[in-house]
C-alpha cells in the first residue's frame, strides 16, 4: 500500500495535480464491485468509500457501518472521516484535485470539492497506472421470461415512453446495470453477488432501444433475438454514434451518468432531468416478484435453520469463522435452485461482531468462543430471488444486561414488522419506532434500520429505505430489510434482520415478512416483552415452523417446534 502510495504522488508534477482522489466504485456506480481501486490503495476492503492522497497526507471518508473496520485496515496510514465531512471539504482549501471523469458524477463534484478547490480531469486512471487492474471474465448476457418477472419489456417502455413524454424529453439514458437489467428482463454476472449486466440503455421516447455494451456478452441475447442488431451499440462506438440520435432533449441520473457522459451528451443535446424514473418503478415488485421471493426465502429459511442448529449442537468444537460461513453456504448449496451468496457473509464473533461490516478471513480470524455472541449476515441469490438474513445466537448464558439489550433490538425489530404503514409512511418516520427502545438506555447504532432489496438483483436498492433521512413513501409491492442492532466496541454485535415485503389488507398497509427462521431464544429477556410482543414472536415462530418444517430431519424439527 505504502509502495503504491509514493508510486501515485510520484505522478502529481506530471499533471500538475496536488492529491487524486480514488472513490471506491467502477465506472458502472455498482456497491459490490469486482474492480477495488480503493483497496489497493487503502487497504480499504469496505462497500463505501472515498481517498484523495495529498503530497503529505492521506484521508479515507466512509459511513459508519465502517467506523471501526477502517481504523483496522487503514487507520496508520490515513486520516479518517465519515461521509459528512466531505460535503463542501474545506480540507483541502485552494488545491487541484486529479479525478478519472468517468468515477465521478457532477453532482458528486459539486457537493463535495468546487466551493473550495479545482478539480482536473484525468482521463487515464492513475490507480490503473501504477497496478495494473486483473481482467475479470466477461459473462454472457441472459434473458428472464415474463413468467419469472411477471412484466414483458413492452410493459416497461410504454412505461419508460409515457414518462419521457410528460417530461417533454427525447431520449433517457439508463446508465445504472440494474436499471437495464429490470427494463430489458436481462441479467449477467459482472457484479461479484448479484447477476448484475454491466451494460447502459438508451430509449427514446418512441420506445427505441440501444444496448451499450460489448459484443460477447450481448452474444446470447442478439441469437435468440431478445436484441435485435439495429438495438445493439458496441461501447466503442458509443461517443460517435451517441452524436448521430436525432432530437434535443435527454434525461440523465445524478447518481449513476459519470462527467464522461454527461459531458458527451451535453455536446450535442439539452439535458432536462437528472432522475432515473426506474428506481421507482423497479422498487414496486409485482405479484410474481413477490411469489418468487417468498419461494426463495422459504429455501433460504431452511438452510439457514439447518445452519443454526448444526452451529448450536456443534460448537463444543472448535470452529472458526470462516469454517462457519462456509458451512452456512454449504448448506444453501444443498439447494438446486441457489446461484452464490448476495454478498460476502458477515460471521463476527465476540469483539468482531461489533464491526457491523466484519469479514472473516481465512488467515485471521476467530475461533468461536462458547462465551461469546455470534452474529451472522448473509443471503443468497436463487433461481429467483434474493436473500439477506441476520442472526445473533449464544451458545451460553449471557449476562442480564446483554440480554436486555438483545430484548430491545428485539423490540425495535417488533415494532417496525408491525408498523401501521397508513400512519408512518417513511423510513424517517418507521425509524424512529426501531430505536424507540434503545435510545430511552441512551443507546444507537450508526446505520439505517432498513435497506430496498432488488428481485433477483442487488441486496441494496432504492430509492425506499427506513432511515434517519429518508421520506420516500412506502408503497405496496415494494421489499425493505428490517435491521436494527447495537455494538460495543471491543465486545460484541448485535443485529436482528429479516427481509420485509409490503401489502394491502382491505384498506390497510402492512409488512409481511419474507424471512423464515427462527431468532434466538436464549438471549430474550421475556420480562421486558409485552403481551402483543410476545404473541408476535409465537406467531411468527409458527409461521416458520408450518413453511419450513417439512424440510427439516426429526431433531432439527424437534429443535424448531421449542420456539413456539
Amino acid at each position: 500500500m505504502k509502495n503504491y502510495i509514493k508510486k501515485l504522488r510520484s505522478k502529481f508534477k506530471k499533471y500538475e495535480i496536488n492529491g487524486y482522489v480514488i472513490p471506491k466504485n467502477d465506472d458502472y456506480f455498482t456497491e459490490y464491485s469486482k474492480l477495488n481501486r480503493l483497496e489497493v490503495i487503502s487497504n480499504f476492503s469496505g462497500s463505501a468509500g472515498l481517498a484523495i492522497i495529498l503530497s503529505n497526507k492521506n484521508y479515507l471518508f466512509t459511513d459508519g457501518r465502517y467506523t471501526i473496520q477502517s481504523r483496522i485496515e487503514s487507520g496508520n496510514n490515513f486520516k479518517i472521516y465519515g461521509f459528512e465531512k466531505l460535503i463542501n471539504c474545506s480540507l483541502f482549501k485552494n488545491l487541484t484535485l486529479g479525478i478519472d471523469p468517468k468515477l465521478f458524477t457532477n453532482t458528486q463534484i459539486k457537493n463535495y470539492f468546487l466551493k473550495f478547490n479545482k478539480i482536473k480531469y484525468i482521463e487515464k486512471n492513475l490507480i490503473d497506472e501504477i497496478k495494473k487492474q486483473k481482467k475479470h471474465t466477461s459473462q454472457p448476457f441472459f434473458s428472464l421470461d415474463k413468467n419469472i418477472v411477471g412484466e414483458s419489456v413492452n410493459s416497461k417502455l410504454n412505461k419508460i415512453s409515457k414518462y419521457l413524454k410528460k417530461n417533454k424529453s427525447d431520449y433517457i439514458f439508463i446508465s445504472a446495470p440494474e436499471n437495464v437489467a429490470w427494463t430489458l428482463n436481462i441479467r449477467g454476472g459482472d457484479g461479484p453477488n448479484s447477476p448484475i449486466p454491466n451494460s447502459r440503455l438508451i430509449v427514446s421516447k418512441s420506445k427505441k432501444i440501444l444496448l451499450i455494451s460489448n459484443k460477447k456478452q450481448c452474444k446470447q441475447l442478439l441469437k435468440n433475438k431478445i436484441i435485435k442488431k439495429n438495438e445493439f451499440l458496441n461501447i466503442n462506438t458509443l461517443p460517435s454514434n451517441i452524436l448521430n440520435l436525432e432530437g434535443k432533449n435527454f434525461i440523465i441520473d445524478d447518481k449513476s451518468c459519470s462527467i464522461f457522459y454527461e459531458n458527451l451528451i451535453k455536446s450535442k443535446f439539452k439535458i432536462i432531468k437528472r432522475e432515473d424514473p426506474i428506481y421507482f418503478l423497479k422498487s414496486i415488485k409485482n405479484k410474481t416478484e413477490i411469489k418468487n421471493m417468498i419461494n426463495a426465502h422459504i429455501l433460504d429459511g431452511v438452510a439457514l435453520t439447518k445452519f443454526l442448529f448444526w452451529i448450536k449442537k456443534i460448537n463444543k468444537k472448535k470452529i472458526t469463522e470462516v469454517e462457519a460461513a462456509k458451512k452456512l453456504e454449504n448448506f444453501r448449496k444443498l439447494n438446486k435452485n441457489f446461484l452464490y451468496p448476495s454478498f460476502d457473509t458477515i460471521a463476527g464473533s465476540g469483539e468482531n461482531g461489533a464491526i457491523v461490516h466484519y469479514r472473516a478471513k481465512k488467515g485471521n480470524c476467530k475461533v468461536i468462543n462458547k462465551r461469546d455472541i455470534f452474529l451472522c449476515d448473509s443471503g443468497g441469490q436463487y433461481k429467483y430471488g434474493t436473500t439477506d438474513v441476520t442472526r445473533t445466537i449464544c451458545f451460553s448464558k449471557q449476562k442480564q444486561n446483554i440480554k436486555n439489550i438483545f430484548t430491545k433490538v428485539l423490540k425495535g425489530h417488533i415494532a417496525v414488522a408491525t408498523t401501521n404503514i397508513n400512519k408512518d409512511d417513511t423510513g424517517k418516520k418507521i425509524d424512529k419506532r426501531a430505536r424507540k427502545f434503545l435510545n430511552k438506555s441512551n443507546l444507537d447504532y450508526a446505520h439505517g434500520t432498513g435497506h430496498g432489496v432488488g428481485f433477483f438483483l442487488n441486496v441494496h436498492e432504492g430509492p425506499q429505505s427506513i432511515s434517519k433521512i429518508n421520506t420516500v413513501k412506502i408503497k405496496e409491492g415494494m421489499i425493505l430489510s428490517n435491521e436494527p442492532g447495537y455494538y460495543k466496541t471491543n465486545e460484541y454485535g448485535i443485529r436482528i434482520e429479516n427481509l420485509v415485503y409490503v401489502t394491502r389488507l382491505k384498506r390497510n398497509l402492512l409488512f409481511k415478512n419474507l424471512t423464515m427462521a427462527p431468532i434466538e431464544k436464549d438471549l430474550i429477556n421475556f420480562d421486558l416483552l409485552t403481551v402483543n410482543e410476545k404473541n408476535y414472536l409465537f406467531k411468527y415462530h409458527l409461521e416458520v415452523y408450518s413453511k419450513i418444517s417439512e424440510y427439516l430431519n426429526p431433531n432439527e424439527r424437534k429443535w424448531l417446534a421449542s420456539f413456539i
